[in-house]
């Protein structure tokens, strides 16, 4: 079966300020959708702008502490197999998908919130906000406060098409095939940070995330985790990561959509 096509989305005309990050997003489409299945690779984007480096205290290679790096290599098979893949090509350091619109730090700005901004979350106070401050390792990015203007030009220009793109692709699966079931797809350490509570353990080959069985139908992640098992892969639930915002926000199962 054939792979089907890329379709690349650019960052939309409103960004006050454009950025050397173009496309934004690649769906890599099959011929026709035969599966009732979109994959997601929200974190292995590796299209640095030069002026996001020149901002950063850190060099590119640092920064890509923070990339779940050719994840979306693993997947790339998926239009093969009748299902889109969703690919930001930006990096986490830069924007992550993966966040709510507006979690901000406002210690990261020379100019005051607004008040729409979630400034008080788990991550924000991680350092891993919409805009990080951190990169994985603990290591501050910038050099210098950013302005709201700024975080705002990455969130309209990058955040809003990758999110646009993904409740397409659900909505027309649902619509094709009754349900649709996302697979937002992510890399991990083999072995717990220095600040993680598993510091220094190895970790199992998949932890599959389901927001503890509310994002998705139980049947599912028993399914995928037998799965993975009788292939030899060493399986855990939610431990240590359980989904972020895009299982949060998409996983609604009485509304015929499921993420894992």
């Amino acid at each position: 079966m054939s792979a089907g096509r890329e379709v690349n989305i650019r960052a939309h005309d409103r960004v006050e300020d454009p950025v050397g990050i173009e496309p934004a997003i690649a769906i890599r489409a099959p011929v026709e959708q035969t599966a009732p299945l979109v994959f997601a690779s929200p974190h292995s984007g590796s299209a640095y702008d030069p002026t996001f480096l020149a901002a950063s205290k850190l060099d590119r290679q640092s920064l890509r502490r923070s990339e779940d790096s050719f994840v979306d290599e693993i997947f790339a098979h998926a239009p093969a197999h009748g299902a889109p893949l969703l690919c930001a090509l930006y990096p986490r350091a830069y924007l992550d998908p993966n966040r709510e619109a507006y979690e901000l730090d406002p210690e990261m700005f020379v100019d005051a919130l607004p008040s729409f901004v979630k400034t008080r979350s788990e991550r924000v106070r991680a350092g891993f906000g919409t805009v990080a401050r951190l990169v994985a390792n603990g290591a501050e990015i910038y050099r210098d406060k950013l302005r709201f203007a700024d975080a705002e030009a990455r969130i309209q220009g990058f955040y809003v098409p990758y999110h646009e793109a993904l409740q397409r692709l659900l909505a027309d699966t649902r619509a094709r095939f009754g349900f649709a079931i996302l697979f937002d797809c992510h890399s991990m350490p083999s072995v717990g940070g220095p600040t993680d509570r598993d510091r220094g353990k190895t970790r199992t080959d998949f932890v599959l995330g389901d927001r503890y069985g509310s994002s998705c139908a139980p049947a599912l992640t028993r399914r995928a985790e037998t799965v993975l098992r009788d292939l030899g892969f060493t399986v855990a639930r939610n431990d240590p990561y359980a989904g972020a915002h895009t299982t949060t926000h998409y996983g609604r199962p009485r509304d015929g959509v499921h993420a894992l």
